[in-house]
Order: structure tokens, then C-alpha cells, then sequence
């Protein structure tokens, strides 16, 4: 059998790190939506107040003033070969409570996979390419989130979201997943402050599989280890935010804007790395004016690299991102330059995102 034909399983044992290690256990939740928060490097936790809120922080959605609210997102990386897909919507249930509810879907996927496992005849050695069917390996998320602000000190919010997760790998392995997240937000003057813990009840992956006895036998001569069902988990990770407005005159304002996310499963490659926890900080500027046109920086996912020359020696890595806004009416457009794909190299990603917000009906004079 040539070697072209072992390409898919190559690809596939890529696509499912779950059945070989937890670490990173749905770490395509860790990517992060919305364009303005990409050019922010993801530090959103203390003051994100839009319908992506229910991914960075769930009590952010309490200061939603629209009484319905939608959002997309679209990225692509690997000269497109990974696409990254996201929506979401949520309505207003108590304008004076700040009570808001919200549903967001999430989706990474690398389709039209070759999958050449028939390309070649086992008995003559012929090639027949009409034997080549493509396939996806996809991972969903599809999440429903609810905010309020406290009745007796409304400077704070609260938040929670429930989680489904469903992994895809052709018709060869398949998972399915379920999780919460909890998050809070204190607003006082300018200052901002937040708190989200992801995963907070420990988020659990079965994997199941299904390889017939020719795929088993490509797994044997290639010499990779044959998936066996197994259950995955998500350990939590917590992230403090902070943030501050700083107001340039009358129209013209600054948001700095810092988050540090701590995990507690095992070293990490980050800027504070110890067997027992990680510290990974984020870094993010936004500058508005009129609430019509914004610039974002943010710095983020510092990591130790060796030296290309010295192998003794190790050189620190950051991913610069950029990013700009506009608001148009009811509409906000954003696009972020982020390096998502590679951070090794400079190899770029464009990620664009829309927000609409929908105006209450008024309510007829009769």
C-alpha cells in the first residue's frame, strides 16, 4: 500500500488529541470569538459587554442594552484549510435587572478530508481514485447562558453557562461532551473587574469508536496506536480580568485591559509555568472614538522557544495582535489580525465579526 494512503489516519490521529491526552481536552473552546476580542488578544473578562459575553464571561451580558442582539463570526487558517464558525443571539428578559439570556454556536472543522484507505487494490495493486471519498473532522459547541445583575448591590453581575459538546471524526470516532462555566463582573466608576471560571464543574468527553478490521490493520502497519472508547475531561481553568476607562476629552476614550488565566493540570508553556499551576496573562488596549470607530492591540500567549542556533538556550515568544471597529447604526463591524494558526511564524489570520442590535417594538397607542 503506498504511502499517500496512510495520509487521512495521519490527519485523523491530529484531529482527536482527546483519546491521547487531557491536557488540551477541548482546547477549540480555548480559541476564543469575536473579532474585537481577537484584536484585543482575549482580554475581555472584565469589561466584555455584548452577546459574546457568553463565551468570555457570562455576567458581561447583563449589560446588554439591546433588548435582542446577534452576532457572527467567521475565521479560516492553514491557507484555509480550518474553519472557524461562530453565532449567537440572546434576548432581554428584565431591562431593569440587567436579566439576559443567550445561545451561542461554536464550530471548527477541517472538511473534505481524502480518505484514500480503498485508493489502492489489494489484489492486483492497481490505482483507482473514484475509490476516494472525502470526510470532516468537526468539533461543536452549542452553549446556553443567563445574566443578572444583584438586587441589592446592582455594581455586580453574575452568570453562568451550560455546554454541549460534540466531536466528529468522520463515521470512525465521535464524542459527546456536557459542561458549565461560571463568571462575575463589579462595575464602579471606571473600573472594571472580572472573574470567570470555564469548566467550572469539570467537563466530561465519552468517545466512542468504530474501525473496521481493514482500517485496524493501516493503524497496525503505520504504527499507531488503535483508539479504544474512552472518557475525556476538561479540568477548570480561571481567569481574572481587570480593566479601566480612561476618558480623552469629550469624545475620544482608552480601555486598557488585562487578564490572567490560571489552570491547574499539569506544566504549560507560558509565561509562569510550575507543575502545580500556570499563570498566562493577556494584555489589550482599545481606543474609541464616539463609540463610531475603534483601534484594538493586544499582546498575548507568551512561550518559551528553543534557539534555532543554541539548543541550550531558549528565546520568548509573544503573538502581537491588532485589530479596528466601526459602528454603523444599529450594525458593528470588527476585524482583528491575529496569528491563531502558527505562532512560531508569521503566518496571519483575518477574522471578521458582525453585531446587530434589534430596537423594542413600540408598543401601540390603543
Amino acid at each position: 500500500m503506498p504511502k499517500q494512503s496512510f495520509l487521512p489516519f495521519l490527519l485523523l490521529l491530529l484531529a482527536i488529541p482527546a483519546a491521547q491526552a487531557q491536557k488540551y481536552s477541548n482546547d477549540f473552546l480555548a480559541i476564543g470569538v469575536g473579532a474585537r476580542a481577537h484584536g484585543m488578544a482575549g482580554a475581555q473578562t472584565a469589561f466584555v459587554n455584548d452577546i459574546t459575553a457568553a463565551y468570555w464571561n457570562p455576567a458581561g451580558l447583563a449589560g446588554i442594552e439591546a433588548p435582542l442582539q446577534l452576532a457572527a463570526m467567521h475565521a479560516e487558517w492553514f491557507v484555509g484549510v480550518s474553519q472557524y464558525d461562530y453565532i449567537g443571539f440572546g434576548k432581554s428578559l428584565n431591562k431593569e435587572r440587567g436579566s439576559y439570556l443567550a445561545f451561542s454556536l461554536i464550530r471548527l472543522g477541517i472538511d473534505n478530508i481524502p480518505y484514500t484507505i480503498n485508493l489502492v487494490d489489494p489484489v492486483d495493486g492497481s490505482v483507482n481514485y473514484d475509490n476516494v471519498s472525502p470526510f470532516s473532522a468537526a468539533d461543536y459547541a452549542l452553549s446556553g447562558s443567563y445574566a443578572t445583575r444583584l438586587l441589592k448591590n446592582p455594581a455586580f453581575s453574575l452568570g453562568g453557562s451550560v455546554k454541549v459538546v460534540r466531536r466528529v471524526v468522520g463515521d470512525i470516532g465521535s464524542s459527546w461532551g456536557f459542561g458549565a462555566d461560571f463568571g462575575a463582573q463589579y462595575k464602579k466608576g471606571n473600573l472594571r473587574l472580572g472573574l470567570m471560571a470555564r469548566d467550572i464543574t469539570t467537563t466530561f468527553n465519552a468517545w466512542s469508536f468504530t474501525l473496521t478490521e481493514k482500517e485496524k490493520e493501516v493503524y497496525q502497519q503505520t504504527g499507531n496506536e488503535i483508539p479504544v472508547s474512552n472518557t475525556e475531561i476538561t479540568n477548570p481553568r480561571f481567569i481574572l480580568g481587570g480593566a479601566y476607562l480612561i476618558r480623552l476629552g469629550e469624545n475620544t476614550s482608552l480601555l486598557p485591559a488585562l487578564d490572567m488565566e490560571f489552570t491547574t493540570d499539569g506544566q504549560r508553556n507560558v509565561l509562569v509555568s510550575s507543575e502545580s499551576i500556570n499563570m498566562d496573562p493577556r494584555f489589550g488596549l482599545e481606543a474609541d472614538y464616539k463609540g463610531y470607530v475603534q483601534l484594538r492591540a493586544g499582546v498575548g500567549n507568551f512561550q518559551k522557544v528553543k534557539d534555532d542556533f543554541d539548543p541550550n538556550k531558549e528565546n520568548m515568544t509573544v503573538q502581537p495582535n491588532f485589530g479596528v471597529g466601526m459602528r454603523l447604526g444599529r450594525v458593528q463591524l470588527d476585524y482583528a489580525l491575529t496569528d491563531i494558526g502558527n505562532v512560531s511564524q508569521v503566518r496571519y489570520s483575518h477574522i471578521f465579526s458582525l453585531r446587530l442590535d434589534f430596537k423594542e417594538r413600540k408598543k401601540s397607542a390603543g
